[in-house]
């Protein structure tokens, strides 16, 4: 769970660092005065090695453990605690500067740099309080020597009390004063303060050549196991991209496919933004999702063109574009953004060597976006453009199958499987009741005679166009064959279907249709009035099964309305 720090907060852990660090530096100054004529060299070479170590962290068990203590103990017996307090202060800004901190985490700075002032000056008043000292051949000193010894559990102790005291104060966590981290960090602690203690020993021999001797071998392990851990990681990904394409693949619906690789992204590289647009036919960029903080937004209506914007840029060059910080892409940027949003990662989504969509991902931190994520993007990007393909290519087969070629409704197969759905839906008690409503335009076959059957069809369109608009999520429209629909309608009583089919009826009576392409060439539109018959029937009321219900509705458009002069609404009576 991620623990907010309140800004009233860091301002006191600011104040707190600005009055600490030159209030503590100057009273170990004067308490213990470092002898350091001479050594200027041999202290910047100690300095150049810390920061180094401290730019390098080690991976353990996925934690990443920067080793400055065993590099602090030999520079503090060495030099003394003064020196080794400076030192510490400035490879921690290298540390610090390793993390790539945004604005609400820059307050970890002053946190961690008092901490190590704190840890560094009581363990080494302690250490000369009992008799410790530095600058002496510990060999033939064993009081000393002994002391030493314990110096590391002294440091290990207070620093996992500060910890302790930060997690309770600063985060609000209530957290155990021993952690899995701090267990970690007095393993290796123990391991590498030999490490330390030996090249603290080589220097009083051989000088600088000891930090040649044991830290550039330091130095070059730490490479290769941070080379090792990198490699462990892209493995780790690239089994994950495998499974991420394997679910995929699974998903039939285009908003499937969408939602699940947003999802995997915000998992994969924690970003707080994610933008998805598709390449129309236009060769423009569309958008099709839009998600910030994890949540789901309505989509913008701005269509791009190549070389508009950021989008529009990597559309017409094919290839990512990353920007680092704000100030990089802010004059680029030719839509919305949030304010809050620091680096910017765009990647084209490639099939068959062209560009069909791009994704955007904005992140609150800068340099949020490393070559590893820019990989492992690609390959996802990839997995989801043959999803998206084949998500698209299903969804038309669908359609296809389900619809009818000229009106674009449902055709009559699916809406006999939707109303056997529906039908089970209701004896479950999850609906109430279905009505359907069946209608037929009046004496069709006159118009087909008159004006010509292209001309019938430009009226069966724009009829089916006005019946999918008036009842629109309220109910399922198909054609049923020929000039007849079926309308199914949901937990509606009769008579509010009768109002329904009556407005219907009257809306169709009362505008006219529009024919343009007649048998008669002189005219190039005509206006042609129609009128519909109208039957109903409902369930449970008047029928116990799917095709009873179809069959009750037809009988009450041919005998109540057909038979009865047309253009009129009728209802089933048993």
């Amino acid at each position: 769970m991620k623990h907010l720090v309140k800004s009233s907060t860091k301002k006191i852990i600011w104040a707190i660092w600005i009055m600490l660090i030159p209030v503590g530096l100057w009273l170990t100054y004067h308490l213990f005065p470092p002898d350091i004529a001479g050594e200027y060299d041999d202290l910047l070479a100690f300095l150049i090695f810390m920061a180094i170590v401290a730019s390098m962290p080690m991976i353990i068990n996925g934690v990443p453990v920067f080793f400055l203590q065993w590099a602090t103990i030999s520079v503090f017996l060495i030099f003394g605690l003064f020196v080794e307090m400076v030192l510490v202060q400035i490879a921690l800004l290298t540390l610090m500067l390793q993390m790539r901190l945004d604005k609400k985490s820059l307050f970890r700075l002053p946190m961690n740099s008092a901490m190590f002032l704190l840890v560094s000056f009581l363990s080494g008043v302690l250490y000369y309080s009992l008799g410790g000292s530095h600058g002496t051949d510990l060999l033939f000193h064993i009081d000393t020597f002994l002391l030493i010894l314990f110096y590391p559990l002294i440091y290990f102790i207070l620093n996992a009390f500060i910890l302790y005291c930060i997690d309770r104060l600063v985060y609000k966590r209530k957290t155990s004063f021993f952690t899995k981290d701090s267990m970690w960090e007095f393993f290796t602690t123990l391991i590498t303060y030999p490490v330390g203690f030996a090249l603290y020993i080589m220097y009083l021999d051989i000088g600088l050549m000891a930090l040649i001797l044991i830290g550039i071998p330091f130095i070059c392990l730490s490479v290769v196991l941070r080379q090792y851990h990198s490699s462990q990681t892209i493995n780790s990904y690239l089994k994950k991209i495998a499974e991420i394409g394997h679910q995929l693949s699974q998903t039939l619906f285009v908003k499937e496919t969408i939602n699940l690789f947003i999802d995997n992204i915000f998992e994969l590289i924690k970003v707080d933004v994610v933008y998805v647009d598709q390449v129309n036919s236009k060769n423009e960029l569309e958008s099709i999702a839009r998600v910030e903080k994890q949540k789901r937004l309505p989509i913008f209506s701005d269509v791009f063109k190549e070389n508009e914007g950021i989008i529009g840029r990597v559309l017409a060059a094919k290839k990512p574009a990353v920007f680092h910080k704000r100030e990089d892409w802010e004059e680029l940027n030719k839509g919305f953004m949030p304010d809050y949003i620091e680096s910017v990662l765009c990647m084209p989504i490639i099939k068959n060597k062209s560009v069909i969509g791009i994704l955007l991902l904005g992140s609150a931190q800068k340099k949020a976006f490393a070559r590893m994520k820019l990989m492992i993007l690609d390959l996802l990007c990839t997995q989801f453009a043959v999803a998206l393909d084949n998500a698209r290519y299903f969804e038309k087969t669908k359609e296809n199958s389900e619809r009818c070629a000229l009106t674009k409704l449902y055709n009559y197969r699916y809406f006999e499987q939707h109303l056997t759905t529906k039908f089970a839906e209701m004896n479950q008690n999850l609906i109430k009741g279905l009505t359907v409503i069946m209608l037929d335009i009046d004496h069709f076959k006159s118009i087909n005679d008159t004006y010509g059957h292209q001309a019938g069809n430009e009226i069966l369109v724009e009829f089916a166009d006005r019946v999918a608009r008036l009842i629109g999520k309220h109910g399922v429209v198909a054609r049923y064959g020929g000039e007849e629909f079926v309308i199914l309608l949901e937990d509606t009583t009769m008579e509010e279907a009768q109002e329904i089919a009556e407005f219907l009826r009257k809306m169709i009576e009362t505008r006219s249709f529009a024919i343009k392409q007649n048998m008669n060439e002189n005219e190039s539109e005509l206006q042609v009035n129609l009128t519909a018959s109208l039957g109903l029937a409902s369930a449970p009321e008047q029928a116990d099964e799917a095709m009873a219900l179809i069959r009750h509705a037809d009988r009450a458009l041919y005998v109540g309305a057909k038979r009865a002069g047309r253009n009129r609404v009728a209802c089933y009576m048993k």
